[in-house]
């Protein structure tokens, strides 16, 4: 643990551990699966639902107010994220691809939010079902479209290349495809959610810590400087944050591509 020595007393600055900011208590006293974390995760489900039945329930020519927002978040999956990986079959997996981005995006935004203050893919069992679930589906998908045997021929043995090389290519083609790639998928948004929450939780300590608790004229400045990291962090991680959705569902539409076309 981190420990800063203020000047007032001899008293030490406790840095916060992951067991304080992550280990957290049932809400209902019994329900011990009812934490603060599955609270958000259902609470983003519902608002990811209430934004789009109000921008499409009764969709306007002119797009207005949640429609417009909406509607430019539908593009921007559209056109950055479904569309140069799916190609033509971009549209039969918008609905899928859409959701896991705003879902995705409004967990690590919960981060920032006041009183939330948690981003829920920062438990890696939330990040990891939905890996999961893109790795069973583009097993399905990989099974229907290029058979058993010619997916993993495809995905293990990519023609052109020199017999001898496959000796070494194969296990590692078979190991990234069905090993790393799920595992990478989920890990890399829950690493950044955690490092995140770490940051802002420990230069928001630290300002609070040196301007309210032990306020002396040696700690006021590094109070200052602990509220001043905490502003330059939140702006950071709000822009982390919709990277790793994107990214997120970049991979999930990269990953089905692959199983719909033999070719890449």
């Amino acid at each position: 643990m981190i420990t800063l020595t203020a000047p007032a007393h001899g008293d030490e600055f406790s840095a916060p551990t992951p067991n304080e900011l992550f280990d957290l208590a049932p809400i209902i006293p019994g329900v011990e699966w009812f934490t603060k974390p599955v609270l958000l995760a259902v609470l983003s489900a519902v608002i990811v639902i209430g934004l789009t039945w109000a921008a499409f329930s009764k969709p306007k020519l002119v797009p207005r107010g949640v429609q417009n927002v909406v509607e430019y978040g539908y593009m921007f999956v559209r056109d950055q994220v479904a569309r140069p990986f799916l190609g033509k079959d971009a549209d039969r997996f918008m609905g899928l691809l859409l959701t896991l981005f705003f879902l995705v995006l409004v967990w690590n935004l919960m981060g920032v939010v006041p009183i939330a203050q948690f981003p829920v893919a920062s438990h890696i069992a939330f990040p990891a079902v939905l890996a999961l679930s893109i790795y069973v589906l583009k097993i399905y998908l990989g099974f229907k479209h290029q058979g058993v045997g010619g997916y993993f021929k495809n995905m293990m043995f990519p023609p052109g290349l020199p017999k001898p090389i496959y000796l070494l290519l194969s296990p590692i083609e078979f190991l990234s495809n069905m090993i790393i790639a799920p595992f990478t998928h989920a890990v890399r948004l829950f690493a950044n959610m955690f490092a995140g929450h770490m940051l802002l939780a420990f230069f928001s300590m630290v300002g609070f810590w040196f301007l309210f608790e032990k306020l002396t004229p040696l700690g006021a400045p590094v109070g200052v400087i602990g509220v001043v990291m905490t502003i330059i962090f939140t702006g950071f991680e709000i822009f982390i944050q919709f990277l790793q959705a994107f990214l997120f569902a970049m991979l999930a539409s990269m990953y089905i591509g692959g199983s719909l076309h033999a070719e890449h």
